[in-house]
């Protein structure tokens, strides 16, 4: 076997290759992260102007506390609200503009429309669109002989409704990704199926699905991080309210951080929410991986 013999230019060459994107590694992700769990080790009087070494005893209260259980538990309703709606949705839209009829890239173009919708344009229109008093979700519940309902105020209605926003933002990047699946599987394969009888419902069962299962795969993974990461929808629409009822993870570490000037807190329950995200996904690869079908 042939050794691998390194020169020290080849090394120098390599590394000088490597700095860019260690800096920006180290600047925009290593750093932060570092600075993150040093800052945990702190509590911060109520003024945020002194600080105290406490150790690991932060993370341990933070981990401990109600008003942190509480959010972990919004986020987890937020994350079922929208991921599985929003993956259904975008592979039922995926599945419609994937057939062959005229005029069928209009209506690609339309629903692929908000993936180049910014977060705070979205939750704009929304707001007006859930408005109590001049909303048309609101005019078509009175229409139809209905009681209004006061979306954002609402402590039934709060969550869905923002979950409801968040859907249709991320749903122009579902239907692409789906869209892109459905065109790498081969035709034959539906045309094979379709000689041997198999109706549509089967052939969605037994060979599009089958195929299509990496790239849900992949798109339930980014729909449930964006889930456990949203906070400008919440932040335009409702603030974490009403009651806290829509006060997710995030939206709690911005309210200690910024508003309550408790960096310890906020540093503490952002390095909770990076493992929570981490095991959330490695769960998923191990768990889903094994109903993926790679073909080959």
């Amino acid at each position: 076997m042939r050794r691998l013999t390194l020169y020290p230019k080849d090394i120098a060459y390599t590394l000088v290759l490597l700095a860019p994107s260690a800096a920006i590694f180290g600047t925009f992700v290593f750093y932060p992260l570092v600075k993150t769990v040093y800052l945990g080790f702190y509590r911060s009087d109520p003024f945020g102007l002194h600080t105290t070494f406490v150790g690991f005893d932060q993370y341990v209260d933070v981990l401990k506390s109600g008003s942190f259980h509480r959010s972990l538990w919004t986020t987890a309703l937020f994350a079922l609200y929208t991921v599985p709606s929003g993956l259904v949705l975008g592979l039922g839209l995926a599945l419609l503009a994937h057939q062959k009829l005229r005029g069928m890239f209009a209506f690609r173009m339309i629903f692929s429309s908000t993936v180049a919708t910014s977060v705070a344009v979205a939750s704009v229109m929304w707001l007006t669109l859930l408005n109590p008093s001049i909303g048309i979700i609101n005019y078509g519940l009175r229409e139809s002989g209905l009681t209004p309902v006061n979306w954002l105020n609402d402590t039934r209605w709060a969550l869905p409704a923002v979950s409801l926003t968040t859907i249709w933002l991320n749903l122009g990047f579902t239907f692409i990704v789906i869209l892109a699946g459905l065109q790498t599987i081969p035709q034959d394969l539906q045309e094979s199926a379709n000689v041997d009888g198999a109706g549509a419902v089967s052939r969605f069962f037994n060979v599009t699905l089958p195929m299509l299962s990496p790239t849900l795969l992949f798109a339930v993974v980014v729909l449930t991080i964006n889930a456990f990461e949203s906070f400008g929808q919440i932040d335009i629409l409702t603030q974490g309210g009403p009651l806290d009822r829509t006060n997710v993870i995030v939206y709690s570490i911005y309210t200690q951080g910024f508003r309550n000037l408790n960096e310890g807190v906020a540093a503490a329950q952002g390095l909770a929410l990076f493992v929570i995200v981490l095991g959330l996904t490695l769960a998923q690869f191990r768990f889903l991986e094994r109903r993926v079908f790679y073909g080959g």
